[in-house]
Formats: structure tokens, C-alpha cells, sequence
């Protein structure tokens, strides 16, 4: 049994000396004795009892220290969860800055290919025009090699 030993911590977490019902207080043993008449055994039990707080006191301020170590504990990891809370944040925003770019980019390839859609439909529109007027002039001229060829026909019969 250690000095730290006798003492307990109830349910409600108060600190209280445990003692043995069939060991007497020392301070009594030791006013029984011859040295009563003068007061050493009072000023001996004085002195066990000071000496049962400093042990009280001792317990009080280890149990003190073990908290503030569980408490330290405790902290060092919540930090250690937001630094990487905030490390996957970063990630993140980083991820959506790339996906933005990305937008951007598909925004800028997607006017490209707009406009040359429209030169492709401007330069359809003008071969149309183009082929109409040579269409023109085919009919025209196949007019004129038929006007041609039925003028001739009399001729020759």
C-alpha cells in the first residue's frame, strides 16, 4: 500500500481518505503513551494529520496533472484533426480553382467551334449561290445549243 493508496475518489469524484475499521488512528496510539502530560502526543497526531493532507494534497495535485495531461492529449489531436480537416479544404478549393479552368477552357473550344460552324454555314450559303448561278448558266446555255440545234433541224430535212 502506497502513501496515494488510502485515498479513493467516490461516485461524485470528491477525494476521501479510505481507512480500516480495525486499525486505530495512530495519533491516539500515540497520545496513549507516557509523553501525554507535556502535549508531544497531541503535537505527534497534529503531525500525522499534516502529514495525511500533504499525502491528500500529493494525490490531489497528481490526479490534477493526469487530467491536464488527458486535456493536453485531447487538444493535441482536435488539432491535428482540423490541420487535416483544413488540409482536405485546400484540396478542395485547389480542385475546384482546376474545374473552373477547365469551364473556361471548354467555354473558349466551344466559341471556336461556333465560329467555324458559322464560316462552314457562310461558306455552304455562298457555294449554294454559287452552284445556282452555274446552274443558271448551264440552263442557259443548254437552251442555246437547243435553240441551236432546232434551228438547224429544218435545214436538213
Amino acid at each position: 500500500m502506497t502513501v496515494f493508496d488510502k485515498y479513493k475518489k467516490e461516485e461524485g469524484g470528491e477525494m476521501t481518505e479510505e481507512r480500516p475499521a480495525d486499525v486505530p488512528d495512530e495519533a491516539q496510539a500515540q497520545q496513549s503513551g507516557a509523553s501525554s502530560g507535556i502535549g508531544i502526543g497531541e503535537l505527534m497526531g497534529k503531525r500525522a494529520k499534516l502529514e495525511e493532507a500533504i499525502d491528500f494534497v500529493g494525490l490531489m495535485i497528481k490526479n490534477l496533472k493526469d487530467k491536464r495531461t488527458g486535456l493536453e492529449k485531447e487538444i493535441e489531436d482536435e488539432s491535428v484533426d482540423i490541420k487535416n480537416l483544413k488540409e482536405k479544404l485546400q484540396k478542395i478549393s485547389e480542385y475546384i480553382d482546376e474545374e473552373n479552368r477547365g469551364i473556361k477552357d471548354l467555354t473558349e473550344k466551344r466559341q471556336q467551334v461556333e465560329s467555324e460552324a458559322d464560316e462552314v454555314g457562310t461558306m455552304i450559303s455562298s457555294l449554294r449561290d454559287r452552284l445556282s448561278g452555274i446552274d443558271r448558266i448551264v440552263e442557259e446555255e443548254g437552251g442555246r445549243v437547243k435553240r441551236i440545234k432546232e434551228s438547224r433541224e429544218p435545214l436538213e430535212s
